[in-house]
């Protein structure tokens, strides 16, 4: 069974950046993240909905529409 809800820890590693990128993230509530008592969690899920939706297209690339 995949995992699909983790810790911070293991969110900094997946995205390859700092525990305290992910916090301050947190913090900002600019990931979305749910809060368990006093747990952090993150859904696989949406995190990856999330850095599709925040990805940046390369200049010249019109998505494949033909003009």
């Amino acid at each position: 069974m995949e995992k699909r809800f983790i810790g911070t820890e293991e969110l900094a590693q997946y995205m390859d950046l700092s525990i305290n990128t992910i916090y301050s993230w947190v913090c900002m509530r600019k990931i979305p993240f749910f809060k368990m008592g006093r747990l952090v969690k993150f859904d696989l899920k949406e995190i990856e909905n999330w850095m599709t939706d925040m990805r940046v297209g390369a200049r010249g690339y019109n998505g494949g529409i033909q003009k």
